[in-house]
């Protein structure tokens, strides 16, 4: 076995894709070198050098850290080129012009090395004729790898082999995608748009024609096809001026021109609406105006019929909203049989995307998996179309389908395949089963690739109807309650888990019984423990929320009965169990993806070590109640201090402590795990892990790496702080804040409690405290603030609406 590592990569085209794919790489540690054509003017470097410059500036933000753009080194084709020969990987993302494509290859070809792989990532062009020029060693390392904007957030990446293209290029570049990029990857066929741009894009066509037909308004429409359908919030004509109309209408222009013999051709005139948009430069939210356009505070639609902006915010019909949450079987039937025209118009929709996909999966894509999985990575479906038509009953939908198609209300007259009626699809009443996914080509249940990489996730992306493990439930269950699962993973019966059932993964006190029972458990038979959420999301697929922090509603009844002062046992109950955490003589690893804040965060600062995915955010957000952190949040930011302070040789504490304060006081949540691990929140040592699905295992690698390497619990140990003096200082900055009125007065006063624990109270600069005196100063503070007015008035507000209340 070789390795097959990326030691620098080349991107060509500092355009839109070209510098956000750059600044992925950077932010999974991969050296790029960045290429453009040289500037006519000022630095040869110039367009490349303000390509990264504008990284950034956008939002959202392509790098985990905005000051990291430095590190993409800037290139231009004449006095840089020799820099290609340095690197194994090289990705084309020059503009949507194969001849413009075709003379960028013939400069660069000479100058690639040997061993490198070459891909282009263009959305739908031909990649065989793309190919066309090279000699036949290049061929074979030349493929499509097509990223989905935002490259740093979109899971999906299509890999498109041409048939030239060696399988273990394939096989390398799927496994450094997968892992080192985080991100989900479908193989597709060299066919045009590929899967997730055919299949999407005819989807949101169809909603163009339906929309039209039924006259349904653009924002009724977004409020029917977006969260309600289980889809993206931004839905179809939002996604759209997200996407940029110009870009859309490239894409449809692209299935104009290679598609001519397409039964569904008619669907891929760009709809008239677009056109004019396009033609007036209203391009979406880059101009400021497409469907939707901004006027002051106010949002405003297009109103197709004038033509003109109108107030934007109508919704869908109660009525339909209603079917819609019924399950899948009775929903589609609801939708197929009334009369409103909403319900018409779904139901028209579900049908001209179910119709398309029976009839081209066998060209576009090796199993109906593939489908699912590009449509749910690339376009933010919770299930795949194939997923729902299965849901909602194979053979009566394909009967429904093949009923309108025949009377002349579908958008083709194409007819349906004869798997979809007879011989193992219809037999097992859709295209995924326990084997696989149906692929029509081999006329068999495809299963799911196991290249080595793949055996890294315990839990893969599931498929309705696979026979996919439940991570709610896999493994071997040790104990299980209402408030945990602590469980073993199949074959890793050496490092316990421990997985929380509250909403949002939030921490009551039963959850800390169930945590600190786990703990028990682990020092009592195995090698330590994880701290580990699935997800109840498509069977369980890792990814949700870390922990939400404490849970406030189960304290409320103990605030009822004895007021402020009746929570203060929660509150020290969180602390002993945060403690006990710390302190467990076997290693506990947090292994959190998502949100972890508040308590969510204190946890994971307690813990051994950390795992986080890229995509976790990570802070102490109690203000935002009107409280402080009192599971000992503070007390590990007066302790990091302290560490900082005596590496550095000096005494000056708060200086190593302003940064902390701040973050607790303003409620600042990292932007990724890679600025968590800049404000604090996760050291250097600990890992960052790309595709979240990867998470548990190499959480439980580390547990093990630790245990193996004689793990010990830290020693209690006295903390030097920064006592009155550092108190005074940050409450004199405060004070100018209240009285130039930035800051209200109980945010003065929160503020004020969070400086006097983590300076260590009314003590004298560099005395030595506790760790139980430090808790004592935060629960102090939390069960004073509870007992304010104003606090209170926080609480209910959030609890009510989810939102902050400012007072």
């Amino acid at each position: 076995m070789s390795n097959f590592i990326v030691k620098k990569v080349a991107v060509l085209g500092a355009g839109v894709m070209g510098a956000q794919i750059a600044a992925h790489l950077i932010n999974a540690r991969v050296p790029v070198v960045l290429f453009d054509l040289p500037a006519k003017e000022g630095p040869k470097n110039g367009i490349a050098l303000r390509a990264i410059e504008n990284l950034k500036k956008l939002s959202p933000a392509p790098l985990g850290i905005k000051d990291e753009a430095g590190l993409i080194q800037a290139a231009n084709y004449e006095d840089d080129i020799a820099l290609l020969k340095e690197c194994d990987l090289v990705i084309e993302a020059i503009a949507e012009r194969m001849d413009w494509k075709h003379d960028l290859y013939k400069k660069v070809a000479p100058h690639l090395a040997s061993h490198a792989i070459f891909a282009t990532n263009t959305s739908g062009l031909s990649i065989t004729a793309l190919s066309d020029g090279f000699d036949a060693d290049l061929k074979s390392r030349f493929c499509g790898v097509h990223f989905f904007n935002p490259p740093r957030y979109m899971h999906l990446v299509e890999l498109i082999p041409t048939a030239t293209t060696q399988p273990q290029i394939l096989d390398q570049l799927e496994a450094f995608l997968t892992t080192t990029l985080g991100k989900g990857v479908v193989r597709a066929k060299d066919t045009p748009n590929f899967i997730a741009n055919r299949v999407g894009i005819f989807s949101i066509l169809a909603v163009f024609a339906e929309a039209e037909k039924f006259g349904i308004p653009f924002d009724v429409v977004d409020d029917l096809t977006g969260s309600k359908l289980g889809r993206a919030k931004s839905a179809t004509f939002r996604t759209a001026d997200v996407v940029g109309l110009d870009t859309m209408a490239h894409v449809i222009k692209t299935m104009q021109d290679t598609l001519h013999d397409d039964p569904f051709a008619p669907v891929y005139k760009t709809p008239a609406v677009l056109k004019g948009l396009v033609d007036a430069g209203a391009l979406g939210q880059k101009t400021g105006a497409g469907f939707y356009k901004k006027e002051g505070k106010a949002i405003k639609v297009l109103d197709a019929k004038t033509g003109q902006y109108v107030d934007a915010g109508k919704k869908a019909d109660e009525i339909v909203v209603r079917m819609l949450k019924k399950e899948p079987a009775e929903h589609i039937k609801l939708l197929r049989e009334s009369t409103n025209p909403q319900a018409q118009f779904l139901w028209s929709v579900f049908r001209d995307v179910f119709h398309y996909i029976a009839v081209y999966l066998e060209q576009i894509a090796g199993s109906a998996a593939d489908i699912d999985l590009a449509i749910r990575w690339g376009f933010g479906w919770n299930s795949g179309p194939f997923e729902d038509w299965q849901s909602a009953g194979w053979k009566q939908v394909a009967e429904w389908v093949k009923e309108d198609v025949e009377g002349g209300k579908a958008l083709s007259d194409a007819t349906l395949p004869a798997w979809v009626f007879s011989g193992p699809v219809a037999e097992n009443q859709g295209v995924h089963a326990a084997a696989g996914s149906w692929s029509p080509a081999t006329q068999s249940f495809e299963a799911r690739s196991t290249l080595p990489v793949y055996q890294r996730q315990a839990f893969r992306a599931a498929i309705k109807g696979t026979a996919a493990a439940d991570s709610r439930k896999a493994g071997r269950t040790v104990e299980e309650n209402d408030a945990v699962r602590i469980w073993v993973s199949e074959g890793q019966d050496d490092v316990l888990v421990v997985s929380f059932k509250s909403k949002m993964n939030t921490i009551g006190p039963d959850v800390i019984d169930g945590l600190t029972r786990a703990i028990d458990l682990a020092e009592a038979g195995y090698k330590g423990l994880v701290v580990w959420q699935p997800t109840s999301l498509q069977l369980g697929a890792p990814g949700g929320p870390f922990s939400a922090g404490a849970n406030l509603e189960a304290a409320m009844p103990a605030f009822m009965m004895g007021g402020a002062k009746g929570i203060e046992p929660f509150v020290k109950k969180f602390q002993d169990g945060m403690m006990r955490v710390k302190y467990a003589s076997v290693p506990v690893v947090s292994a959190a993806s998502g949100i972890a804040l508040g308590g969510g965060c204190e946890l994971m600062l307690h813990s051994a070590a950390r795992v986080a995915a890229l995509e976790t955010y990570i802070g102490l957000v109690e203000v935002g109640v009107g409280l402080v952190p009192a599971g000992g949040g503070l007390k590990e930011a007066a302790l990091a201090a302290a560490r900082a302070a005596q590496a550095a040789g000096s005494t000056n504490y708060l200086q190593f402590l302003t940064s902390r304060f701040q973050s607790a006081a303003m409620a600042k949540v990292s932007g990724s795990a890679l600025e968590a691990r800049q404000m604090g929140y996760l050291q250097p040592s600990d890992r960052i892990v790309f595709n979240v699905h990867e998470l548990l295992y190499v959480a439980q690698n580390e547990v093990r790496a630790l245990a193996n390497a004689g793990y010990r619990a830290p020693l209690p140990t006295l903390v030097p702080v920064a006592g009155r003096s550092g108190i005074a200082t940050i409450k004199a900055s405060l004070v100018n804040m209240r009285d130039g009125g930035f800051i209200s007065a109980h945010d003065f006063l929160i503020a004020s409690r969070i400086a006097e624990a983590v300076c260590g109270g009314d003590v004298e600069a560099g005395s030595l405290v506790s760790e139980d005196w430090l808790l004592a100063l935060e629960r102090k503070a939390f069960v004073d603030l509870l007992g304010t007015g104003k606090t209170q008035e926080r609480i209910m507000g959030m609890l009510q609406t989810g939102k902050p209340v400012r007072n």
